[in-house]
């Protein structure tokens, strides 16, 4: 069991950049992957980006070279930096991880990008 709780979401100007941070109630040292996925109104939530135990990275092609996915093992916490934020960016942010057999996520964050 793991329980996440996402925070940093807001509204900022296109443009602009915020940072999401995804709190875990576990040490996430052996945690395979961790990601951050997005939902926009009237959309099906869709993957933005992932971090492995081993430090790899993947993304969405709509978010690569704007987005960066990190993870503190001290601070039990996943990142994600959004940078060059667009209206289009505009979701609910949710993270995501896998612990044996069973999915976990937290309760979302709000992210606007006003044009």
């Amino acid at each position: 069991q793991v329980q996440l709780v996402e925070s940093g979401g807001g509204l900022v100007q296109a443009g602009g950049s915020l940072r999401l941070s995804c709190a875990a109630s576990r040490s996430i040292f052996s945690i395979n992957r961790m990601g951050w996925y997005r939902q926009a109104p009237g959309k099906q939530r869709e993957l933005v980006a992932t971090v492995t135990s081993g430090g790899s990275t993947s993304y969405a092609d709509s978010v690569k070279g704007r987005f960066t996915i990190s993870r503190d093992i001290d601070k039990n916490t996943v990142y994600l930096e959004m940078n060059s934020l667009k209206p289009e960016d505009t979701a609910v942010y949710y993270c995501n991880t896998r612990v044996g057999y069973s999915d976990f996520w937290g309760q979302g964050t709000q992210v606007t990008v006003s044009s």
